[in-house]
């Protein structure tokens, strides 16, 4: 059993948070750095994607090898190998002078973060051991994981207003520098699993889920019909289905299934994988509308999401005295309604609509769902794992998160590439071509709330109570 003194304690939250903050922040930073990134480098809106997905897909596509990686060989040594990668890619992106130097480095990225971040979740874990504490340490987390990719969108806006896109990438560079120093210092060393990497397992995963992805994409380009669409399409079903295949065989699965066992976890992991499918696109396409369609700058598109990012943050304060009120289960399902609603107030969109009220109420009803919702889910995802599954666990919950958004966004382009796939588009075809992927993401967060609905159900206010407790 690993032991923590007490005033360290701060100390390795910090670390953490900080870790957690820059990854999931640069997940979202370039979001309204994307038109003027496409400028730059001569690519269509649909192409601008792939400097998100190189970034998302390598992050969720990775990480259960990242958990794994943990297991085997210490969580401490396998989060600063991985604080490394992502500190040389974040350089390496910012100095990038082609579309396709930029898309490798981004996905760089996302490999050091797959690594680093369910390392860091585990950490979390075995560092915070006392009730109180720990609940306040996911919160936390869960917080930045919730309101960090608003953040990344206000702090783009303004560096690719007031210096260049390029910031965005190198601020990564002295924050990593900063946790290479203190990581070794601070954080402690997790027990080594003997075993050895389930490499078909993450050899089929990583190309599967980028295959499907490709395919999604390709779509928006050249259509459903298009041959490389169908292959890449079937040849990303068929090797995830090769993927679950393998892992109820190999002895050292880097998914172990056992952890689907409970009905709570699945349903954490896979309403959580479309919350944010929806979630992550509607940033994206927003940003995009503000921008093309209402003439905003790149600062004043990342103002827009600020108050909705100060309302998702300010809910959190609340979030103790809910989930002991009512219990996770019907304060996600409050949350995840919530969303929906505002949801539907901005697909409403047209060329002539007024940020106020149009957008900006709809975007604050919206961070008050989002801002209870990711605690919930994170508490669930992690509830009863046993210890030698807790880098399993901790990759899971990342896992869904970032795959999420990289399938949300994939499918959704595709959506919107039905109306902007010939030629220039109109303001009124940009228009609708943005409400109906919004429209699309409301399906996404619909699709969880059923989820949740079925496979979370809340019982009495006692069971809600004691629910909360246990998974804390």
């Amino acid at each position: 059993m690993i032991v923590i003194r007490q005033s360290n304690n701060n100390i390795i939250l910090a670390i953490i948070i900080i870790c957690q903050l820059m990854v999931v922040l640069d997940a979202s930073i370039m979001i309204t750095a994307l038109p003027e990134i496409g400028r730059g480098l001569h690519l269509a809106t649909t192409s601008l994607t792939w400097v998100q997905n190189a970034y998302v897909l390598a992050f969720g596509g990775f990480l259960l090898l990242g958990a794994r990686a943990g297991d085997l060989v210490g969580r401490r040594r396998v989060f600063i190998i991985g604080t490394a990668i992502f500190t040389v890619a974040s350089l390496l992106a910012g100095l990038a002078q082609s579309a396709e130097m930029l898309f490798f480095t981004r996905a760089l990225q996302g490999i050091g973060a797959a690594l680093a971040t369910p390392s860091a979740l585990a950490l979390l874990s075995v560092s915070f051991v006392e009730t109180k504490e720990r609940v306040k340490a996911i919160a936390m987390y869960s917080a930045v994981n919730g309101a960090g990719g608003s953040i990344g969108l206000v702090v783009g806006g303004m560096l690719t207003d007031w210096v260049s896109w390029r910031v965005g990438m190198f601020i990564n560079v002295p924050i990593g520098i900063l946790l290479l120093v203190l990581a070794p210092k601070f954080l402690p060393e997790t027990n080594k699993s003997t075993g050895r990497f389930d490499i078909m397992g993450a050899i089929t995963s990583v190309v599967g889920l980028t295959a499907l992805v490709y395919g999604f994409v390709r779509a928006a380009d050249d259509g459903w019909g298009n041959a490389v669409t169908i292959t890449s399409l079937l040849t990303g079903v068929i090797l995830l289905a090769a993927f679950a295949f393998i892992e109820s065989r190999v002895e050292q699965p880097i998914t172990p299934l056992r952890l689907f066992s409970s009905r709570e976890r699945s349903g954490a992991y896979l309403g959580r994988l479309l919350f944010v499918g929806g979630m992550f696109s509607m940033f994206f396409f927003m940003s995009q509308f503000l921008q093309h369609v209402l003439g905003f700058t790149a600062l004043e598109t990342g103002l827009a999401f600020l108050p909705m990012t100060m309302v998702q943050f300010g809910m959190m304060y609340a979030m103790p005295w809910l989930v002991s009120r009512f219990g996770n289960a019907k304060v996600l399902i409050s949350g995840i309604f919530i969303v929906i609603i505002a949801m539907s107030f901005m697909s409403q969109i047209s060329t002539d609509l007024k940020f106020f009220p149009g957008i900006l109420i709809p975007m604050v009803i919206l961070g008050m769902g989002a801002g209870i919702v990711f605690i919930p889910f994170t508490t669930f995802g992690l509830a009863g794992v046993d210890p030698r599954d807790a880098g399993a666990a901790s990759g899971l919950v990342n896992v869904a998160h970032q795959t999420g958004g990289s399938l949300g966004l994939a499918v959704l382009t595709a959506v919107f590439g039905s109306f902007v796939r010939t030629g220039t588009p109109t303001d009124a075809q940009f228009t609708a071509g943005i409400s109906t992927a919004i429209i699309g993401s409301i399906v996404f967060i619909s699709a969880s709330f059923i989820v949740v609905l079925l496979l979370l159900r809340p019982g009495s206010k006692k069971a809600a109570k004691q629910q909360a407790q246990d998974a804390a």
